[in-house]
């Protein structure tokens, strides 16, 4: 009601002083009564679109930019109601400039009135907090200048922000209640030392992890914490906290890649159809399952043969793991007749393949195992998809099938081989993913790492100069379902994963987090693995026609009946030769019939 009054006398008051204005303050040429009807036409008329727009049932913030657009449009509105009656009054009620006047003033004086309150109340709300730590806070956009309004606000905040920093020119002036920009990425040293900071905070939820180890390299280098804002899709409230900021975290620095994901061809290709993901109790297959279920399919099959993994996955995907509902199902790949029957009851239009072994050290000893599941797993689930028709069929690759070396390169390459020959007979389409490590899943080298910190051992890193690719497991996943939407038949689709990260590197850094003593011992290459890992096998070409971070490369098919004569049961030797002879008839120019 206060605001409700306050509005309707600045019509009043707007609409007096321009009449006097007009006559030059002789108020015996003002018209008293049209004035006052022209002022009442004026407040009712405002007060009447105010109350349809719900200007004063707290549609807006009071004193925010989209109050103030409000009020102008509302204003506006009311405005050409009072000008449009006193034109075609006989007579005038006042002068025709008078209307245009009396809305422009009214405005102002509403705007103003209301953005000067909300100045004045956040004002007495703010804490001293000249007894925390100074911090520099790296940003100037919207989540820094909400963090920077809840620090102020928060009477326990630890922190003091002194000053900002953002690489954008026209920000070097800017304010943020009172915390000024001192300049770009190049200031942040001098700053340090100039203000005494005593811990630096990444407030930018969309920061790439180049600016994030840009940030972290100088700030290690002068003995200062970092802290960050973890990126949007981890922050549950629309609004940034204090709560919010976190300890830097080793995905930030190997993850955060800026993908760009079209949510419309995702939702065509996966809303409101029937989707099936094997592996679902794995890190990559958990992830499909919560991202798909997102995207709203009619039905959302999880597949697995490891019944806990499963519970997990149900609980994280619903909330709840009754472990009863159809979309449950517990059976392996290798069993070609349930694979068949799962299939055929549940008639997916779309299916993500994420069920592999995938330890590269177990399946050199064991590569019987590899072509068990990576491999007659693989064409088992390829048969079930054919014969029930699927729309979509999306293999998850490794970089590890790129140049194999490796028992896992090599099945992964024949499984790639064998989706592109399924692709051949028409109807669905089928299509491979490769990617490299992803960050957090079970057997990562990161994970390793933080194992052996946490137990106090030393940190066991396989050859100095060795660097591998890294994403974090939503980014990769993010990938996939884009890559579902515009993969074409036959193909594999390369992630984007950033340059190569040296693992001694990486090691080094996370010593450091640790404040760990534990030395880095180097151990040497195991058997299968390379120094350098690749995305891309010899003769691929790196070609992205319609999205800048997914690559399209062909296939060479290989025939189904290719993978019978492998012999699973016979000696290591022998099982490893018979899958380099696979791999290497994965020519370009091998196009044979599906057997």
């Amino acid at each position: 009601m206060v605001l409700v009054g306050y509005d309707g006398i600045a019509w009043l008051v707007a609409t007096f002083c321009v009449v006097v204005a007009r006559f030059d303050g002789d108020l015996s040429r003002v018209n008293i009564v049209g004035t006052v009807l022209l002022a009442g036409v004026l407040a009712v008329s405002y007060l009447a679109f105010g109350t349809v727009f719900r200007l004063h049932s707290g549609r807006a913030v009071t004193g925010s930019i989209e109050e103030v657009v409000l009020v102008t449009a509302i204003g506006l509105s009311a405005g050409l109601v009072g000008f449009s009656l006193n034109f075609l009054s006989v007579p005038l009620w006042t002068p025709r400039a008078v209307p245009i006047g009396a809305t422009v003033g009214a405005v102002a004086i509403i705007a103003w009135g209301r953005v000067a309150w909300r100045r004045w109340k956040e004002s007495g709300e703010r804490y001293d907090h000249s007894a925390a730590s100074p911090v520099l806070v790296v940003g100037a956009g919207e989540g820094a200048r909400q963090l920077v309004h809840a620090i102020h606000r928060d009477e326990s905040a630890r922190w003091w922000p002194v000053a900002l920093i953002d690489d954008d020119p026209l920000k070097r002036h800017l304010r943020i209640e009172g915390v000024p920009v001192v300049g770009g990425r190049a200031a942040i040293a001098d700053t340090i030392r100039e203000r005494g900071i005593e811990a630096v905070i990444v407030a930018i939820p969309s920061a790439g992890r180049d600016l994030v180890r840009d940030v972290a390299d100088i700030a290690d280098s002068l003995g200062v914490t970092v802290k960050v804002l973890p990126p949007v899709t981890e922050i549950l409230d629309a609004r940034v906290g204090v709560e919010d900021v976190r300890d830097l975290a080793m995905s930030d620095l190997l993850g955060r890649a800026q993908v760009q994901t079209d949510l419309r061809a995702m939702s065509r290709c996966l809303t409101g159809r029937r989707v099936l993901v094997t592996g679902a109790g794995g890190s990559i297959g958990s992830e499909l399952c919560r991202q798909v279920h997102r995207l709203g399919p009619s039905q959302l099959v999880m597949l697995d043969r490891d019944e806990s993994a499963l519970h997990t996955t149900q609980m994280t995907v619903y909330g709840r793991a009754p472990m009863d509902t159809d979309d449950v199902v517990l059976a392996d790949i290798r069993d070609a007749e349930t694979i068949e029957a799962v299939f055929r009851s549940c008639q997916p239009d779309v299916v993500f393949h994420a069920a592999a072994l995938k330890h590269l050290p177990v399946l050199e000893r064991y590569p019987g195992e590899a072509v068990k599941t990576n491999i007659w797993g693989t064409r088992n689930v390829l048969d079930a998809a054919r014969f029930a028709e699927v729309d979509r069929f999306v293999n998850i690759s490794t970089d590890k099938a790129a140049n194999p070396i490796s028992v896992l390169g090599y099945s992964k390459r024949v499984a790639e081989g064998l989706t592109a020959a399924c692709d051949l007979e028409g109807g669905g389409t089928f299509l491979s993913v490769r990617f490299g490590n992803v960050l957090g899943s079970r057997g990562s080298v990161i994970t390793a790492f933080v194992r052996q910190l946490s137990e106090g051992r030393p940190v066991t890193v396989t050859h100095p100069e060795a660097t591998r690719y890294f994403m974090t497991i939503e980014e990769a996943v993010g990938l996939v379902v884009q890559a579902t939407a515009i993969g074409r038949g036959g193909e594999v689709l390369v992630l984007d994963m950033g340059e190569p990260v040296n693992i001694h590197a990486v090691a080094r850094r996370l010593v450091a987090m640790s404040q760990s003593d534990s030395p880095i011992e180097f151990i040497g290459l195991r058997p299968g693995e390379k120094v350098h890992e690749e995305l891309f096998g010899e003769g691929e070409v790196d070609h992205r026609p319609a999205h800048p971070a997914i690559s399209h490369v062909p296939v060479a098919p290989l025939p189904f009946s290719a993978v019978q004569a492998l012999d699973p049961w016979a000696a290591p030797p022998a099982v490893m030769r018979g899958l380099e002879r696979l791999v290497r008839q994965l020519r370009p120019t091998l196009v044979e019939e599906v057997g």
